[in-house]
């Protein structure tokens, strides 16, 4: 059995355009993937907020279907005050010549960076 310098040339075509076909569905399966997690942030976000306005306008009248939730929210607060008062204050003198903070600080968890997005939480930095 000969094989033919073009048949096996055409071989190696059809695997390389099978081996692309199926790179370009796992980027595209990736692609889909990214927009979903990221419609997901946004609805977790929404949620928070639609929950903290809740909270704040009808604080004294709870529902018991949520009292829980919001008191366990609370004490949780309670405890990120407590372990934020108990942190130990570090304070190093900027070299000479050098600004004390180049970078932004997270809306959220108050790290610095000079990037789009949080390094510690991965929040947006803001502008």
């Amino acid at each position: 059995m000969a094989f033919s310098i073009d048949e096996l040339t055409r071989k190696a075509k059809d695997v390389a355009n099978k081996a692309a076909d199926r790179t370009k569905d796992a980027a595209e399966l990736v692609k889909i993937n990214v927009a979903i997690a990221g419609e997901q942030k946004e609805i977790d976000k929404n949620y928070r907020a639609i929950g903290e306005w809740f909270v704040s306008e009808y604080e004294g009248e709870i529902p018991d279907a949520v009292r829980e939730a919001v008191e366990a929210v609370n004490a949780s607060k309670a405890k990120i005050a407590e372990l934020e008062a108990s942190k130990p204050v570090k304070e190093e003198p900027a070299p000479a010549g050098e600004e004390a903070s180049a970078g932004k600080k997270c809306p959220i968890c108050g790290a610095e960076s000079d990037s789009k997005f949080c390094p510690q939480c991965g929040a947006p930095m803001g502008e």
